[in-house]
């Protein structure tokens, strides 16, 4: 946890960069330090163990589809351009599971794939795709 009570930020690493050192954005996760359970969610502790020493380190990206969604209607005007889109839970390598956009069709359950990110509405969300069309 930082000094002013707010856990970090996990989507980059502890440099302020994404995972390739490039300054762009990418997946992290954290790693107690105690235990080693691993976790995606922002949470100042560790949901095993209590623990509160995490380190953050970046994720691969790469993972299998868990669950596989089309949204044809967006929840707002503002993202209505954007659909249809998909939406994907993906268990990752690591052995955590995260939520991630992904293309409308050409996703399937079992896929292996890997994340991107992409800007959505005004902000930047995770992208998989399929591994062969990465």
């Amino acid at each position: 946890m930082r000094p002013d009570g707010d856990p970090p930020d996990w989507t980059q690493s502890s440099a302020g960069k994404g995972p390739a050192g490039k300054g762009s954005a990418g997946l992290a996760l954290a790693r107690c330090r105690a235990c080693g359970h691993v976790q995606y969610l922002r949470r100042p502790f560790c949901p095993a163990c209590g623990g509160e020493d995490l380190a953050v380190e970046p994720a691969s990206g790469r993972g299998t589809v868990y669950a596989v969604t089309a949204v044809a209607r967006a929840p707002s005007p503002d993202l209505q351009a954007f659909a249809p889109y998909g939406i994907a839970l993906v268990d990752a390598e690591e052995g955590f599971r995260f939520m991630a956009h992904c293309p409308a069709e050409g996703v399937a359950i079992g896929a292996p794939v890997r994340t991107t990110f992409r800007a959505f509405g005004a902000g930047l969300v995770p992208f998989v795709t399929p591994e062969d069309l990465s």
